[in-house]
């Protein structure tokens, strides 16, 4: 037998022993592994549970097992946004706005240089009072003793602004807001360099804007897609598509980074997606509910001896224009009242001449102004008088957030060409609708007045909803719905932007749109080379700015 060697006896001696001691290590690691778990879950459930967090907070929100799992949001960075939504307790779930905070050449350096905002009128009396303007004097009793102002029709943009920083949502976190504000002055901005300047310097704000915004982590959320901003000028002044000098306004609205977000304007377009009609602002600014329904009563209890009436002045340059029939029928009919409102006519410019006459009329005819719309048309319906459209752009397919989806209910629609045509009179059309029939219309044009003023920026409404609130839940419920169809994967890939004015009147849930008793009234130029820049529009745009010129 083979004895082994007393050097390899050693040898195995020493292994043996050495396993025995990393055996004793691992069993060691082992227990001390434990140990720190049991702290831990101890430390977690013990001493967070009773001194953390409450999770009845509207920031917080404990993942269950389904959510670590399968939750469709969580690869969203606006996810938690949603999720704040989704909790009741909170009064501003789903509601929180975040206003960027934008270097002052963007909003107050405008208003230092007010004079600068308009070629033809001092804007610094009317961005005063919050952008409300100088108070109107209740000299004829025409208007209540408070809350009136000489509001200039084109105040939206620093109005907005001074109400948002009323809003009771706001916040300083952007991960759980509902949209993003961007306090942008456009529409003072493009009024300053619209006549006699170049392409370049009337860009130049609008360029520096979205480059500022491009660079912000909140932007990099949606791309843009939840924020909005407010310009209180028709969208003609900013959809110029050429870099030509002689093309008109500038081109905010078709850069690609403003294509994602949407823009509040007194008009918008019928064939694009980036923009949203809110209302003209009106002389009424109402500081309390008990402002606006004693205002409302005093609507309903006013006699009103004219049938119809119309404030304005013809357009004999515009061969398309309807307004000199209107006005023709207005001086034939004993029944009807015209404000003309051509040169050396002081009393057009007056709100308590036009508001005395809108008080007094049951019917207040509202054509196409330059453009589409016309701020006499909340002037009118702030009056109780009940509106007569003669084209839907100047109403229906704008001001959808404001109106009632139904025209039928607070208006009368007479298509321009039964004028053009003379099919019949205004008066013969007006006088077939019943006393009965008049009194429930008259009576939803005083209930829309809420949402149609705007309230005094310096202070809150205690129940009621005015414009500003109306387009703020708007916006929310909007980039709502498209977070959660990106979500749900479920994006409209056949929506059709020309057709933009179409998808505004669908029913909730309705995608897809066809052919429309409204089509012709929407013929869109076809011109490759000029398109909305070249056409009606865009000389809209200018003859508004002349008759602004002209009226001072």
């Amino acid at each position: 037998m083979r004895r082994r060697s007393p050097a390899s006896t050693a040898i195995e001696s020493m292994e043996k022993g050495s396993g025995k001691h990393q055996r004793s290590r691992l069993c060691f690691l082992l227990s001390l592994s434990a140990v720190f778990w049991f702290l831990l879950f101890y430390f977690h459930f013990t001493v967070l549970g009773t001194n953390g967090p409450s999770f009845d907070d509207p920031q917080i929100r404990i993942p269950t097992g389904s959510d670590v799992q399968s939750d469709p949001q969580k690869d969203f960075l606006f996810a938690r946004a949603l999720r704040t939504a989704e909790n009741k307790s909170d009064p501003c779930g789903g509601r929180y706005i975040y206003v960027h905070d934008l270097p002052s050449q963007f909003n107050d350096d405008m208003l230092r240089d007010c004079r600068k905002l308009s070629l033809w009128t001092n804007m610094c009396k009317f961005t005063s009072n919050a952008g409300m303007g100088p108070p109107l004097e209740n000299v004829n009793g025409v208007f209540s003793n408070t809350g009136w102002y000489a509001t200039n029709q084109f105040a939206v943009d620093v109005i907005f602004r001074n109400r948002m920083k009323q809003y009771d949502c706001l916040t300083k976190d952007s991960s759980i807001a509902a949209a993003v504000f961007v306090p942008f002055y456009a529409g003072f901005d493009i009024s300053r360099y619209l006549w006699g300047y170049n392409t370049s310097v009337r860009d130049s704000a609008s360029l520096a804007l979205v480059d500022w915004l491009m660079k912000r982590p909140e932007w990099k959320v949606m791309g843009g897609r939840d924020h909005f901003l407010v310009a209180g000028r028709i969208t003609w002044d900013f959809r110029r598509l050429t870099d030509q000098e002689l093309d008109w306004g500038n081109k905010l609205l078709f850069l690609p980074a403003a294509r994602n977000m949407s823009m509040l304007v007194v008009e918008s377009s019928p064939w694009n997606a980036n923009d949203f009609g809110i209302p003209y602002p009106t002389y009424f600014h109402p500081a309390r509910d008990a402002d606006v329904f004693l205002w409302q009563d005093r609507m309903r209890k006013l006699e009103r001896k004219w049938l119809f009436s119309f404030a304005g002045a013809p357009r004999p340059d515009n061969q398309k224009s309807i307004r000199g029939q209107i006005i023709d029928q207005c001086k034939k009919s004993e029944v009807g009242k015209l404000l003309e409102c051509d040169f050396g006519e002081s009393k057009c410019h007056s709100p308590s001449s036009i508001m005395q006459m809108f008080q007094s009329s049951v019917f207040c005819l509202q054509p196409q102004g330059d453009s589409y719309t016309r701020r006499s048309a909340f002037d009118s319906m702030l009056a109780g008088c009940i509106p007569v459209f003669f084209h839907p752009g100047s109403a229906y397919t704008q001001y959808t957030w404001h109106l009632p989806r139904n025209y039928t209910t607070y208006s009368v629609f007479i298509p321009e060409d039964d004028i053009r045509k003379n099919k019949f009179s205004i008066e013969e059309r007006l006088r077939q609708i019943s006393p009965a029939q008049v009194k429930i219309m008259r009576e939803e044009v005083i209930s829309l007045i809420p949402r149609l003023v705007y309230a005094d920026p310096r202070s809150k409404l205690e129940t009621l909803k005015d414009a500003f609130d109306v387009a703020v839940q708007a916006v929310i419920d909007k980039v709502t719905k498209l977070r959660r169809d990106i979500v749900e994967d479920n994006e409209d890939s056949d929506f059709i932007e020309e057709n933009s004015w179409k998808y505004a009147l669908l029913e909730e849930g309705q995608r897809t749109v066809g052919a429309h008793e409204w089509d012709p009234f929407f013929s869109k130029p076809k011109d490759a080379n000029k398109g909305d820049s070249g056409g009606s529009s865009t000389e809209a745009a200018k003859n508004s700015w002349k008759n602004e010129q002209r009226n001072q």
